[in-house]
């Protein structure tokens, strides 16, 4: 099995990855960049590959098997240009770290847990007991409203559910109400949705149809103290109505992972949007980092490692995104 980890992202999850395929397996790790004739033979000649990307820039294998991408987003695979005769998969195993990160997000805006103690390290006690001028928040009770309810959104109604929370649902297929789901709504009626909970989590993937799914309109429905949480991709919000938002203060605050610019070769430091989001002080900014955690990688190694495996011994596959024509 001729095993190609492209890119910094994939090899990420390369360490330990010969003990779950077997001995059978001949793995490489490639850069980011094919500088070199070897690197872009090696490509060409692979049967399985874990990568990020595929575009016409890289080396056509003719011989693949299996793409399997190290993540649940594959919108920088251009599948039409990959062979027929390869199967495309993705994972997931990222939802149990995004959940916590939204639920201590959530918990962060209640509980100022960071601002008593700079405060009490200078003998200001602003939130000892007894008195209602000095009371903090919580979140039981609140509700909070989830775009998307696939994996990711499914863990958070969970952990939500457990702190006394209200959910609601917006999805494109209709879900119904349960024990996780208190109301649901279609897309046709996300402002209804957005003005109904105390906090909006997107978690939609990046789709010609999610672009901008969240707009001025949907904005202007929330209520004034709700907060916006961002962990799906940053143009699903969108950019300039969200800052302008933000900016008039017509919402709480907004927590923000994933963005609208990123790093790039040749400027690897450069602030996420054309936008100053990172003057505003309702904006709580992270480098898409809510789903990178130790656990993740775990769970997506022993997926990609099951579906190699598969792929090799003529079994169904899991996770597929495409399947390869004989």
């Amino acid at each position: 099995m001729r095993i190609i980890f492209h890119g910094e992202n994939a090899a990420s999850f390369s360490q330990g990855f010969a003990d779950l395929v077997g001995d059978a397996a001949d793995i490489r790790i490639l850069p980011d960049a094919l500088g070199t004739e070897e690197d872009r033979q090696a490509y060409a000649q692979a049967e399985a590959i874990i990568g990020v990307k595929f575009d016409a820039g890289l080396p056509r294998p003719e011989g693949l098997k299996l793409f399997h991408v190290p993540g649940a987003g594959y919108d920088s695979v251009d599948l039409a240009l990959l062979p027929a005769g390869a199967s495309v998969c993705n994972c997931f195993g990222h939802e149990q770290a995004i959940a916590e990160y939204v639920m201590s997000a959530l918990l962060s805006r209640a509980i100022p847990l960071a601002d008593a103690d700079a405060r009490l390290r200078q003998g200001d006690w602003a939130y000892w007991a007894g008195s209602p001028d000095r009371v903090h928040g919580e979140i039981a009770g609140k509700t909070i409203g989830l775009l998307g309810f696939g994996h990711i959104g499914k863990a958070i109604a969970r952990r939500a559910k457990a702190f006394e929370m209200n959910v609601h649902v917006a999805n494109r297929s209709p879900v119904a109400t349960s024990e996780l789901v208190d109301r649901s709504f279609t897309l046709d009626k996300l402002a209804e949705f957005c003005g109904s909970v105390d906090a909006v989590v997107v978690s939609v993937p990046l789709t010609p149809d999610t672009t901008g799914i969240i707009g001025a309109a949907e904005l202007a429905a929330m209520k004034p103290d709700a907060v916006i949480v961002n962990v799906g991709r940053g143009p699903t919000i969108d950019e300039a109505a969200l800052f302008e938002a933000l900016q008039a203060r017509r919402i709480g605050g907004a927590v923000i992972d994933t963005w609208y610019r990123y790093p790039q070769a040749a400027q690897p430091s450069t602030l996420p949007s054309k936008l100053a989001f990172h003057e505003l002080s309702n904006v709580l900014m992270t480098p898409h980092m809510s789903g990178w955690t130790s656990g993740t990688i775990r769970r997506r190694q022993q997926t990609m490692a099951d579906n190699i495996k598969r792929c090799f011994s003529g079994t169904a596959l899991t996770n597929v995104v495409r399947e390869g024509r004989v």
